[in-house]
């Protein structure tokens, strides 16, 4: 460890943004309190056990290509399971199977036969796909950034393509389906895909910031402690008391980051609302994510096919995630359509649990800048998602960006 180098900064929000920031501030020998409101580490990554279940909060993957994830997380610690390097897309005629030929070329004839699938429009995506994952992410980022529809367009993806695969699948990523995403985050996001594999944590998402958070010198996170405001002296507790800092680093998400700090501009953001339920068996034996071509849904899967622990009774654990908020009929309709999506009655599913997930991602838009300065004022500073990309590599990035800016500032 550094000596220490007198700086007192207080770092507000304790998800994955926070605990980088906090970690590479400490260890530039700044001193650091790390503040969380809620009761655990983790922002909008965090479990709940709920009898023998393990529900994240919001559907979520690990990607394990991120460039942050691969510098900070102990992969093997995690214990990961994968999904499927794929996707089964539910249509009008039936199920189609799209896996990625370089992975699982035994199943390459299934692409091919089905749909969306011409060999125009596959040697299409097959020139896009090894251009994103041979490229280096540097001259990604410094593409001309447009629309991520008009990126496939340009790509000569045929519109029935998009239309029946791509717009669906990408409408879980983005959490929008117009596809008006930045084009240059669109293919970071197919690069990580491509490069990396998809996967849980044996204990679930939660397991991701707890181990970040293990990392840190004991006492550095306090918990269950909300700021009611920033002063010129460091920051007014909710309970009334101060704690001093010389440094401010607003690590929370865009509305409460906007609260402590007026005037901060803040993105829009997307909204999704993920269902569980419990089915006597699974409907689908694989580890894959099914996609609705439809969009009545966004996706499902049988989260106990991906890894046994998250489910303990014999049970399988459903999960299903749909755009924007969720309503006194949403869950009924849902069934109604995984019904028909799975193929399986849904009359004996347990309905364990409904998450609306309010800003789950900041809107990227194009065009988009994929990462913002984090100093917003003297001593003060802001990072998280939202001034970066939406995802776990945008956060850490943002956290690790606003840790190099303050201890720059400091010398």
């Amino acid at each position: 460890m550094p000596a220490q180098s007198g700086l007192r900064v207080v770092v507000i929000g304790a998800g994955v943004a926070g605990l980088a920031c906090a970690a590479d501030l400490i260890a530039g020998g700044a001193t650091v309190r790390l503040l969380e409101a809620g009761d655990a580490v983790g922002g909008r990554m965090r479990t709940d056990r709920q009898g023998t279940f393990l529900l994240d909060r919001g559907f979520q993957v690990f990607n394990t290509s991120y460039p942050q994830v691969q510098r900070r997380i102990d992969l093997r610690a995690l214990q990961l399971r994968p999904f499927t390097p794929g996707m089964l897309l539910h249509t009008g005629q039936g199920r189609v199977l799209f896996t990625d030929p370089s992975r699982q070329p035994q199943r390459s004839r299934d692409v091919l036969a089905g749909r969306p699938g011409k060999h125009r429009d596959l040697a299409a995506l097959a020139a896009l796909s090894a251009r994103d994952m041979l490229e280096p992410a540097s001259r990604i980022r410094h593409r001309r950034d447009q629309t991520t529809l008009a990126a496939l367009r340009r790509s000569g993806i045929s519109r029935e393509m998009i239309e029946q695969m791509f717009r669906p699948f990408l409408a879980g990523v983005f959490l929008e389906d117009e596809l008006v995403t930045s084009s240059r985050f669109f293919h970071l996001v197919w690069r990580s895909m491509l490069r990396g594999t998809l996967c849980l944590p044996r204990r679930g998402i939660q397991a991701v910031p707890e181990q970040l958070a293990a990392a840190l010198p004991p006492g550095t996170i306090r918990l269950e402690t909300s700021v009611s405001q920033l002063t010129a002296d460091g920051v007014v507790l909710a309970d009334g008391t101060e704690r001093a800092a010389d440094v401010v680093v607003v690590a929370t998400g865009p509305a409460a980051a906007a609260r402590l700090l007026p005037g901060l501009h803040v993105p829009a953001t997307r909204t999704v609302t993920t269902l569980y339920h419990a089915a006597p068996a699974s409907p689908l034996a694989e580890p894959t994510l099914l996609v609705d071509s439809e969009r009545q849904i966004l996706n499902t899967s049988v989260l106990s096919e991906v890894t046994p622990g998250y489910a303990g009774d014999g049970r399988a654990l459903i999960s299903t995630s749909v755009l924007g908020a969720g309503s006194e009929t949403l869950e009924p309709t849902v069934r109604a359509r995984l019904a028909t999506v799975y193929q399986a009655g849904t009359g004996d599913w347990e309905h364990l649990a409904t998450y609306t997930v309010e800003g789950a991602l900041p809107d990227m838009s194009a065009p988009h800048p994929l990462i913002r300065g984090c100093r917003v004022g003297p001593g003060r500073y802001v990072c998280g998602d939202h001034r970066a990309t939406g995802s776990v590599q945008g956060a850490l990035a943002s956290g690790t960006r606003a840790a190099r800016e303050v201890l720059a500032a400091a010398g």
